[in-house]
């Protein structure tokens, strides 16, 4: 059997070197042939989504012409039709698999960056007289501080210069297309990434006479609205989709017959830890980066894990409600769940939506489909974690998440109890750092909507103590109405809390918006109720809980 290498991802890499390498190369065919202007491919993280990208520039970019070698023992080279065409386009290959940035800022520059990286490997283009000289000024201002109408028309420019050169239109290849606006979700800059990336899109994609055609791919489908809004022209290639259903991930066939060359014979065993996927009506699909490590170290363990941080899969689940938590449980347990799947990933819907949640998790490969029941719309999908790899990765990815949750929010409800105002400040700050979402809490622009949100968070954290107080919300009290009020059903002190979004435009700050909401207490005289219950006056606890974005700060008198 071939040497196995890791990692790798070039393909002339792995064909000059000889190693291992499950021949993949009907997709060109298959792609070609189906004449598709715009192709959009999701497929989970390591599944040789750039791998295959790298093999198709390798075979139509004529940078790399006459490399017969490639291909000679592979499927593709059998037929003279594609012989010929190897080596005879211009390709315009970028990827955004690094673009990791955690602000709008930096990640603008990094795809700006490569961008100019485009510009930098094509400069003789500069030479002559072949471009105007106002095509030339332009070509010199990509650079990384360019402004976004210069970056979102750049990749067109390029193409249709490129294009007048060769005599030839262009083939257009973006690997990874969605991280950066996975990254942004995450890190709270969504807007500006899908108002930046929608523009370069549809320049570069739509109308761009010079491209011969475009492949995209990507771990989730970001929904149409989003930033394809004015794309008309693109094959959406999903997990579901039959389309190139065998081109990402190994077969069982192709699994075993590997096996067979190594002298490895657990095949039940590594079935069980690394099958599962199924692509359109293909099922019996096997993770190609856990089976890779396990021909070579001939042992099953989990790997995949290791492969990325899962940042948006952490925090979709740190946002989930009581109900998602209880499913992820009877998952955990081996179980299934139903539910509708939309593989549209609407990513300002995620919190708290069940089924953008689900899709989101079977997109990324987390989760697999046991059976459909109805058709279209109407179609319930019954759910379970794809493999024994899988649940072992999610068993603790998850109970970590859950647990972090749980243990903060018990100490928090404790701290209060107790009335310690440093702890409430600590643990109440951990759990809206890990489950506020940007669309939550906004940016103190829609300070009365984040005020409501918070007063729902907090009321959902007090639920727990309903045993022990009587809990009311929004009631009048005094000259007033309260926010929240605990009234004790024991021998526990009474509680009243205020809560205040710091309103950026009044100069606020989280300080004053305490004091704001401890004043406004004792003007309006919300302990009156409290007291006619019986509970006396220094036995009455009053708090100004303020928020400012994931911030939070907590004040008593």
């Amino acid at each position: 059997m071939q040497n196995v290498a890791i990692g790798i991802q070039d393909y002339a890499e792995l064909i000059e070197n000889a190693f291992f390498y499950i021949d993949k190369t009907d997709f060109i065919k298959e792609w070609w042939e189906a004449g598709d202007s715009v192709t959009l491919i999701s497929r989970p993280r390591r599944f040789g989504k750039t791998l295959t990208m790298s093999m198709v520039n390798y075979f139509f970019s004529n940078k790399h012409v006459g490399r017969s070698d490639l291909f000679e023992k592979t499927s593709i080279w059998k037929e003279e039709k594609y012989r010929k065409l190897q080596g005879t386009y211009p390709v315009i290959f970028l990827s955004f698999a690094g673009v990791k940035e955690t602000n709008f800022a930096d990640a603008r520059r990094k795809i700006n960056d490569i961008i100019t990286g485009l510009y930098v490997q094509n400069r003789f283009l500069l030479d002559g007289d072949f471009l105007y000289d106002t095509e030339k000024d332009f070509f010199r201002s990509v650079s990384m501080e360019m402004d976004n109408v210069t970056a979102s028309i750049a990749v067109h420019h390029l193409t249709e210069y490129l294009s007048r050169y060769y005599h030839k239109k262009v083939i257009i290849l973006l690997d990874e297309y969605d991280t950066p606006l996975q990254e942004a979700y995450v890190n709270g800059y969504w807007k500006e990434m899908v108002a930046y990336t929608r523009s370069l899109f549809n320049n570069t994609l739509k109308t761009n006479p010079s491209m011969e055609r475009a492949i995209m791919t990507g771990i989730t489908r970001v929904s149409k609205e989003s930033i394809f809004s004015d794309l008309n022209n693109m094959e959406v290639v999903t997990t579901t989709s039959e389309k190139y259903a065998k081109v990402f991930g190994f077969t069982e066939k192709e699994v075993f017959e590997a096996m067979d060359c190594a002298g490895l014979a657990d095949k039940n065993i590594v079935k069980k830890w690394y099958d599962g996927f199924t692509f359109g009506n293909v099922s019996d699909i096997y993770n190609p980066w856990s089976v890779i490590n396990y021909l070579d170290k001939g042992k099953c363990m989990v790997y995949w894990a290791n492969t990325s941080k899962n940042a948006l899969v952490g925090k979709v689940l740190q946002t989930a409600d009581a109900s998602i938590k209880d499913d992820f449980h009877i998952l955990l347990e081996g179980g299934f769940i139903e539910t509708p799947v939309e593989e549209e990933i609407v990513f300002d819907c995620l919190d708290n939506n069940a089924e953008a949640i689900w899709s989101l998790l079977l997109t990324s490969g987390y989760l697999k489909v046991v059976k459909v029941d109805g058709l279209g719309e109407e179609a319930v999908y019954t759910l379970a974690l794809t493999n024994y790899e899988v649940s072992q990765m999610f068993y603790k990815m998850v109970k970590g998440w859950f647990k972090t949750q749980d243990n903060a929010q018990k100490k928090f409800l404790t701290a209060l109890q107790c009335g310690d105002i440093e702890a409430m400040n600590i643990y109440l700050n951990m759990l809206t750092r890990t489950i506020f979402s940007y669309y939550d809490v906004g940016n103190g622009e829609k300070w009365e909507q984040a005020e409501r949100f918070y007063h729902g968070f907090t009321l959902g954290l007090l639920v727990e103590l309903s045993g022990e107080y009587t809990l009311k919300s929004n009631r009048e009290s005094g000259f007033g109405r309260y926010d929240v009020m605990l009234i004790p059903n024991h021998d526990n002190d009474g509680i009243i809390i205020e809560f205040k979004a710091v309103r950026e435009d009044n100069g606020e700050t989280l300080e004053s918006a305490v004091s704001s909401a401890l004043q406004q207490i004792e003007q309006k005289a919300y302990e009156q109720e409290l007291v006619a219950e019986g509970i006396p006056i220094e036995r009455i606890r009053k708090y100004g809980f303020a928020f400012e974005g994931k911030k939070v700060l907590i004040g008593n008198k």
